[in-house]
């Protein structure tokens, strides 16, 4: 082996990577990305949750116990409501995640030694269901006027129930299943549009199809539409092999489930062609597909609880499609919400999929010219 000859290589190898400023930006990139993600963005032990309370007693002993529950900081506040349905109702439209109900005998119960309060549970995000048992070791207070109520500082449990809807079994896999589908599609359909275009240019197809009648935007949505089927394809097949194997349930409506993929579906190949229009190759397109798909997997409350994560980096989830994807495929799978009732994850996911389609559009034109 000559020395010399393998130095040169090496050289070349690395004024290569210089030159190529993707490879480059992942190699720096990926370690601070994971190293950020992990060390700040993920939390496992999550705080803050969104709750609705129903306090129907309103007394001294019902309103300190309420405090105590928010103290704990599991929870935070976001609506009060005057009826247990109403708060049902907030958790069915993914809301709230966590309900606290006490009842108008509350003091009466306190006396008796019965459940002074529930706790109802999103049960359709497993991650809650754990959070909000630390919320029945809280002390029952005795802040409460009653004189004849016992005094008592030592934990309520038992007389703290929860209880959790559309999951009560815990079971993992009607938390995962209905989430596969955005994550399958995210990794599959941002990765062949981001490939589709560049393709054609390596093999030098491109030039033949610009000189056709074909308009830019007709060339790009005909180019897309074929994988809109895929998709559908590969939501079917999750679909059948989740209830199948794991008896996940379908409680709303299927007509839903497939509106929210497809919106999904149409997001990601907005992204997909973007992604086609800046890239050089097919390598460097594979590249910037990971570099979508990894924080999508990790910040969207796939893999962690979105709740555990800092205010900043939820207000970046934000614009993930598979973050809203989530929200909706999860309300209509566990909790039979309709999409009419999360508008608001629908609107994002249509203004991202317009927002990406209109800057593929406007960079396929500016590099043809």
């Amino acid at each position: 082996m000559n020395g010399r000859r393998l130095w040169a290589i090496v050289v070349k190898e690395l004024r290569q990577l210089r030159r190529d400023r993707i490879t480059l930006a992942m190699v720096v990139g990926i370690p601070v990305i994971q190293l950020v993600l992990f060390g700040y963005a993920i939390n496992t032990n999550l705080r803050g949750l969104d709750a609705g309370i129903v306090d129907q007693a309103n007394t001294a002993g019902s309103r300190a116990l309420v405090m105590d529950m928010l103290a704990t900081g599991v929870v935070a506040p976001v609506a009060r409501v005057d009826t247990p349905q109403e708060l049902m109702a907030m958790i069915r439209r993914g809301q709230v995640g966590i309900g606290i109900v006490v009842p108008p005998d509350f003091e009466r119960r306190r006396i008796d030694g019965r459940a002074v309060a529930q706790i109802l549970v999103d049960g359709s995000d497993t991650s809650v269901q754990a959070a909000a048992a630390q919320l029945m070791q809280v002390p029952i207070d005795s802040a409460a006027p009653d004189t004849r109520a016992p005094l008592t500082s030592t934990p309520a449990s038992g007389r703290i129930s929860v209880v959790a809807f559309y999951n009560p079994q815990r079971r993992s896999a009607v938390n995962i299943v209905p989430g596969l589908i955005g994550v399958i599609m995210t990794m599959t359909m941002v990765l062949f549009t981001a490939i589709a275009i560049v393709r054609e240019r390596e093999r030098g197809n491109m030039e033949l199809l610009i000189a056709t009648p074909l308009t830019s935007s007709e060339l790009m949505i005909g180019k897309v539409l074929p994988y809109v089927a895929i998709g559908l394809v590969q939501t079917s097949v999750i679909l059948v092999l989740g209830r199948w194997l794991f008896a996940v349930p379908i409680l709303g409506s299927v007509l839903d489930v497939y509106l929210a993929s497809g919106l999904l579906i149409l997001a990601n190949l907005a992204l997909g062609l973007l992604i086609s229009t800046r890239a050089q190759s097919q390598f460097q397109a594979m590249q910037m597909t990971f570099f979508v798909f990894l924080p999508s997997i990790l910040l969207s409350g796939f893999m962690f609880p979105f709740a555990g994560m800092p205010k900043l980096v939820q207000w970046l989830a934000e614009v993930l499609p598979l973050t809203h994807f989530l929200r909706l495929i999860r309300g209509v799978m566990l909790r039979g919400a309709g999409l009419w009732e999360m508008w608001l994850d629908v609107l994002a996911l249509v203004v991202f999929t317009l927002a990406m389609m209109a800057l593929a559009i406007l960079r396929f034109r500016k590099r043809l010219d």
